[in-house]
């Protein structure tokens, strides 16, 4: 397995996807980037679009033929069904990559329809925003942030040296961690602020004395913001809560916690430990900003008007 990664296929052109097609081109990471997709829509349009010149093909079988990286961009329910489908035409050696946001699960799913020689090296970018498809995708959506890479203990070496190039090519840096440890992090990181976010619509539609007409007019800046992430695709969400169970019942229950505490302070009209509650937030909402800040902060020659300044839990939608 020497030298770089010449030939990269991409199975999904959404979100993600699509922004990894563009963000290749316009570093020059590989040879050639063969794209493809379920939908006959979106193959047409990426097509149309001509993301960097890449090969679109009908079937992610053909895709992946001769591919050094194989990287499947599809929801986590999906990602099984995908392996199984291009397994017998990965070539020796290949490396096979995801950008899912649950870990365990999935590669519980994927490793017994790996072939023999392919290397299983899984990758969860975090970036994205509300939006998907192949039309959201942006060049520069890595650049600045977090991606983790969650190998195996006994995957070879070689190969998660070069994902981690690949990522850190893209601009990302780069982490390395368990499965199970990704897992647990991203319930609370990202996972649980989609919960809130998707709840609290259902609470607004749900009480008796507000009408959708009224959440809608008289949500202000703080309500829309803070809600933003619950335009993500409701397919994808449900596939991540159901893949990641456990642990996103184990923070959700944490969570319901301190909110049955929040409502026992203001039933008791305790306003000590309101302010106790509230101080404790901020400085540690502070402290994220802070080094969300330090993360952000762009070199001189990496100074780009198409770079988002996304928040750590923006959506990782396709």
């Amino acid at each position: 397995m020497e030298g770089k990664i010449a030939k990269l296929a991409i199975i999904g052109q959404g979100l993600i996807g699509s922004s990894i097609t563009r963000a290749v081109y316009e570093r020059r990471l590989v040879t050639t980037v063969t794209v493809t997709d379920v939908s006959d829509k979106v193959r047409k349009r990426v097509r149309e679009l001509g993301l960097g010149h890449a090969r679109v093909v009908d079937t992610a079988r053909e895709a992946v033929r001769d591919a050094d990286l194989v990287i499947a961009c599809v929801p986590v329910g999906q990602i099984a069904d995908v392996i199984k489908d291009i397994a017998p035409y990965l070539k020796e050696g290949a490396i096979v990559s995801d950008v899912g946001s649950v870990k365990a699960s999935v590669v519980a799913d994927i490793r017994p329809n790996l072939p023999e020689g392919a290397h299983l090296v899984p990758a969860h970018p975090l970036a994205g925003t509300e939006f998907s498809g192949p039309d959201a995708g942006m060049p520069r959506l890595f650049v600045k942030r977090w991606c983790i890479l969650t190998p195996e203990e006994h995957c070879d070496a070689d190969a998660v040296a070069k994902v981690k190039t690949f990522w850190e090519g893209l601009g990302s840096t780069v982490e390395v961690m368990s499965p199970e440890r990704h897992d647990y992090v991203l319930a609370f990181t990202s996972h649980l602020p989609h919960m809130v976010a998707f709840s609290i619509f259902q609470t607004a539609l749900r009480y008796e004395e507000m009408t959708e007409a009224e959440v809608i007019k008289f949500s202000a800046g703080g309500f829309r913001d803070f809600t933003r992430i619950a335009s993500s695709n409701p397919t994808m969400w449900r596939d991540i809560f159901l893949k990641n169970r456990e642990p996103v019942l184990s923070v959700l229950k944490m969570f319901v916690g301190d909110l049955e505490h929040l409502a026992e302070a203001i039933e008791n009209d305790d306003g000590d430990e309101l302010l106790k509650m509230f101080s404790s937030s901020r400085i540690t909402r502070r402290k994220v900003i802070e080094k969300e800040h330090i993360s952000v902060q762009q070199d001189e020659d990496d100074k780009r008007p198409d770079v988002p300044l996304l928040r750590p839990y923006a959506s990782d939608d396709w």
